[in-house]
């Protein structure tokens, strides 16, 4: 399948996805399962993310460098309730003086 073709095919899906939520009936969405579900995934996938990109390397392969340093300061920054623009701020210092000195 061609470029274009899978862009043209991966536009549809979304188009049909999309339609789809207009016509799911509203008493499908409003039990408490659901709403758990619909609320946390958002925070699965952005952790999945964060995962993938913080530990693999272009080539699949697992690597440890600056990046993993960064996402461990952050989440000690966290986990001592600091706020979210020091939590960024650290880890961006942390995960540029290693690249400074030339890990990673």
């Amino acid at each position: 399948m061609s470029l274009w073709a899978t862009v043209l095919v991966a536009s549809v899906l979304a188009l049909a996805l999309k339609y789809l939520g207009y016509v799911v009936p509203a008493s499908w969405l409003e039990g408490e399962r659901t709403s758990r579900i619909t609320s946390a995934l958002p925070i699965a996938l952005l952790a999945a993310l964060v995962g993938v990109n913080t530990f693999t390397t272009g080539g699949g392969g697992l690597v440890l460098d600056a990046r993993a340093a960064a996402v461990a300061v952050a989440l000690v920054a966290l986990a001592l309730r600091a706020p979210f623009i020091i939590v960024v701020v650290l880890a961006a210092v942390v995960a540029a003086a290693l690249r400074a000195v030339g890990i990673g």
